[in-house]
């Protein structure tokens, strides 16, 4: 436990959870989709939903979509400033099963025509964690870097990525394996004790049956 566990984060309030979490959620799903979406659907669940309006947490999930951290004091502004990056922005209510109360899911499509689903829970204290990315299953809070591969579910592609990261010397802090059927489609969610270097994340790309590679680094934020 840190003095940030205890006192909470430097943030625009007025809640670390409704707020400060919202921010890093949005932030997040900022950084895997490369960019400022064009359009973001933001979907609330539970207590999101019923008093997030309150709380700032739309404006908070819109800024972090707009690349800015919990201590930024143009929180309060974001739906103007989305409207003048021209990113189009709707909010709805949704009901989700077994779902933490704060939880959202970002719909986004970026000026490149990439889409991304993120669903993510705010814990509290700022902290996050990422349920499930383009429908398929994770876990993970985004403070380490992270990689998040999406394979064919084949023999041996484990083995081949751990090798590529070995070979970098990137120490493997957790692994975590999902797949939606056997010979389907798989993620593995991989946070590193240091960066990955763009090149070593380019051979990932690479390797046969990787059908995307995905990378989190929120170094700072």
């Amino acid at each position: 436990m840190t003095i940030f566990d205890i006192m909470g984060p430097i943030m625009v309030g007025p809640s670390s959870s409704h707020t400060a979490g919202a921010v890093r959620i949005g932030l997040v799903a900022n950084r895997l989709l490369g960019s400022v979406p064009q359009r973001a659907e933001i979907l609330l669940h539970g207590s999101f939903a019923a008093t997030g309006a309150g709380h700032g947490t739309d404006r908070a999930i819109v800024a972090g979509l707009l690349g800015m951290g919990p201590d930024d004091s143009e929180i309060p502004y974001s739906f103007q400033l989305a409207a003048q990056a021209g990113m189009a922005v709707t909010l709805r209510p949704v009901e989700l099963r077994h779902a933490h109360p704060n939880t959202a899911v970002l719909n986004l499509t970026g000026r490149n025509g990439r889409t991304l689903s993120v669903s993510a829970s705010s814990l509290g204290g700022g902290r996050i964690r990422v349920n499930a990315i383009d429908g398929m299953e994770a876990s993970f809070s985004g403070t380490c870097p992270t990689l998040i591969i999406r394979n064919e579910d084949r023999p041996g592609i484990l083995a081949e990525v751990a090798h590529t990261l070995s070979c970098y010397n990137a120490n493997i802090a957790t692994m975590q394996l999902y797949r939606d059927r056997r010979g389907g489609l798989a993620v593995m969610v991989i946070e590193c004790d240091v960066p990955i270097p763009e090149d070593v994340r380019t051979q990932l790309s690479s390797l046969n049956g990787v059908v995307r590679c995905t990378y989190l680094d929120m170094e700072g934020v």
